[in-house]
């Protein structure tokens, strides 16, 4: 998940978020699709749904039509009527379906929450609205009902020029954007964050409890606590919290997870944005930072916080970039930040529990020639005892993964003391392997990947999916025939196994599920199968679920007017038998959107989906050609109303009269 940007001279822009930015490995690690090309060149192992992807990569879809003529009749898993693929001002959801509005920014959460005036934000009124840029959505059932629960809400960034009236001004052709003032930086660290708000389900259509005890917010001044290996170490203390175990806030909260024990686990991702100023000379964080893009400096927080300044505050940084756990059962609770998971630039925490009772979470870090993770904890969790569980992530190993061409993937552990992971490489105690895992990830010779997104376990069939968004970045030596893309665009989704089926386990085999694009040309070698229609196919594949009935579902981060043509959307994509690798569109946003957050409640009768960023996007859209900001936006969706500005909104997804989705 990225903000999108329209003109890199005004509006806030960062080149590490665009696209996932240049990338900082510069380590010789093979990258995944150097991996990709060797596997697939081996003639042996061109067998079954391998080969169909291998060969695809080379061979215009044309000339595998008779060749997958069994798989096009396959019957699909998903039964709608696809919507059409398009940009406009609207958001689109397949026919028989309504997508209603639940939450917008700046909605209240509270019962005595003040209503949202745009005219008039203040950060007090923020504090208890609905905050900006809804990404990761969980839904957390009350007394195991499936329409009745808590949803989890993460807030990743903020867009001024879409939020603030009267700072942008064109005058003689050229456009501006003003600073932003003190009070409204503490909008936008009040707007930062995620929210829990109790929902039910009434008369088929889904409502805020506005007044719940269980409703909250969470900002980046919330106070939070530091536990795990890298809590109270040197490399965490500041002079606002010279314990090293106290920090204010929580920043860039991109997709997150739910836990088996019912908190919420969200994920740190381009922290480094939020960073200016300059290490004093000599300072011995120069590489870590380095090699995480801090400072960036492409928000203005600095100019009237000192901790955002790494020249007064060098080690507040380090205080970010971690998986933060809350427990949304009682809202006067410390979230706690849970540095046993690793520091890097988070997407996602999703979880499932392994034979044994440990629990497993997939972890990616988005950026291009970064790695893959996952954290297995030391204890096992106990369904009976919730109380017993609430400390497991602070105890457990973290692995970093490691492909080979042969089909087949190893898991690395991040342990002090074991391999190049000791004091002579800069690793003198499990804190610093935490607070410096990309470092340590490198020595241990990780696969360079196209910026792992999401990464999903399937309880169902236990497969996991990993999505890489895109990486352009891949040079011209890497081309070959079975792997054409020099830059790869669109991105793929890898379909992993773990062996014997269990998810703690340290080897398994991989796969190429889908490599993404436009079919109809040849050159960029999508694989999707040739019952995919025009309006099937996506790129930039971001964050999945996994239905109840163990379906895969895609939402894309990337797709527009000028990337695609399309808008981003969800889709839904078959995993098994002969329709495998057939994607069909469910639901589309509106045009400079990002579709976030897709989230099935255990019955499968609701999908919720975020709608990220709106109107993010304006000269590349034909109709509209020009910047798009407050007081001219290339949409007023969701409102459309000309006193109101275009918000990013919370959607839920029902059939008509009710029912399953897609079944």
């Amino acid at each position: 998940m990225n903000p999108k940007s329209q003109d890199e001279a005004v509006f806030r822009t960062s080149q590490l978020e665009e696209n996932g930015g240049p990338g900082h490995n510069p380590t010789a690690n093979p990258t995944m699709g150097e991996i990709i090309t060797a596997r697939f060149s081996r003639r042996g192992l061109l067998k079954g749904s391998l080969a169909v992807t291998a060969i695809a990569a080379s061979v215009s879809p044309v000339a595998l039509i008779l060749a997958d003529e069994a798989r096009a009749e396959g019957v699909s898993a998903f039964d709608f009527t696809e919507v059409e693929a398009g940009v406009d001002d609207q958001h689109h959801v397949a026919e028989g379906y309504d997508a209603d509005v639940l939450l917008r920014w700046g909605d209240p959460i509270f019962a005595d929450a003040p209503e949202f005036d745009p005219a008039a934000q203040s950060a007090a009124a923020q504090a208890m609205q609905l905050g900006y840029n809804s990404d990761y959505i969980g839904y957390i059932p009350i007394d195991g009902s499936a329409s009745h629960g808590l949803l989890v809400i993460n807030h990743e960034y903020t867009t001024p020029h879409l939020m603030f009236p009267g700072i942008v001004t064109i005058a003689e052709g050229k456009i501006s954007q003003a600073p932003l003032s003190k009070e409204q930086v503490d909008i936008e660290l009040a707007a930062h964050g995620a929210a829990v708000v109790e929902i039910r389900k009434e008369g088929g259509k889904w409502q805020v409890v506005r007044g719940s005890k269980l409703n909250r917010r969470i900002t980046a001044t919330t106070e939070m606590e530091v536990t795990g290996p890298a809590a109270g170490h040197d490399r965490m203390k500041t002079n606002a919290d010279p314990a090293g175990t106290r920090v204010l806030g929580t920043l860039n909260n991109c997709a997150g997870g739910v836990t088996p024990w019912g908190t919420f686990v969200t994920a740190e991702e381009n922290f480094h944005g939020y960073f200016s100023g300059e290490l004093p000379a000599g300072h011995g964080e120069a590489a870590a930072y380095q090699r995480l893009g801090v400072p960036e400096g492409s928000y203005e927080w600095a100019k009237h916080y000192d901790r955002y300044d790494v020249g007064k505050e060098p080690n507040e940084p380090n205080r970010f970039g971690w998986i933060v756990e809350v427990d949304v059962m009682d809202p006067d609770s410390t979230p706690k930040k849970r540095t046993a998971l690793g520091r890097f630039k988070h997407e996602g925490a999703e979880s499932i529990v392994s034979r044994d009772g440990r629990v497993v979470f997939y972890l990616g870090d988005d950026e291009r020639f970064d790695y893959v993770y996952k954290f297995v904890t030391a204890g096992t969790f106990n369904a009976a005892d919730r109380a017993a569980n609430m400390d497991l992530l602070d105890e457990g190993t973290l692995y970093v993964a490691k492909f080979a061409d042969d089909g087949t993937f190893e898991w690395l552990p991040l342990v002090h003391g074991e391999g190049p992971l000791t004091a002579a490489n800069g690793f003198a105690s499990q804190a610093d392997v935490a607070i410096g895992t990309r470092l340590a990830a490198d020595l241990l010779g990780a696969t360079k990947m196209d910026r792992p997104e999401d990464i999903q376990p399937n309880p169902v069939d236990g497969k996991v999916y990993v999505l890489l968004t895109n990486n352009t970045k891949r040079e011209e030596n890497q081309v070959d025939a079975a792997n054409p893309r020099a830059s790869n665009a669109f991105g793929h989704i890898i379909e992993i196994a773990e062996d014997g089926g269990d998810f703690a386990a340290t080897r398994g085999r991989w796969e190429v599920l889908l490599k993404c694009g436009d079919p109809s040309v040849a050159e960029v070698g999508a694989t999707f199968s040739t019952a995919t229609t025009s309006n099937g196919w996506f790129g930039m594949p971001d964050n999945c679920a996994i239905d109840a009935a163990g379906r895969l579902w895609v939402a894309t981060d990337g797709q527009g007017p000028k990337a695609t043509g399309r808008t981003d959307g969800l889709w839904a994509v078959d995993t098994e038998g002969e329709a495998r690798a057939t994607s069909k569109l469910f639901f589309r946003v509106p045009v400079g959107a990002e579709l976030c957050g897709p989230l099935f409640t255990p019955d499968d009768e609701t999908v919720f989906v975020a709608v990220q960023h709106p109107a993010d996007e304006g000269p590349d859209w034909e109709p509209f050609g020009r910047p798009s900001y407050y007081e001219d936006p290339s949409t007023r969706w969701p409102d459309f109303k000309d006193d109101m500005p275009v918000r990013p909104s919370v959607l839920a997804i029902t059939r008509q009269g009710g029912g399953k989705i897609a079944s």
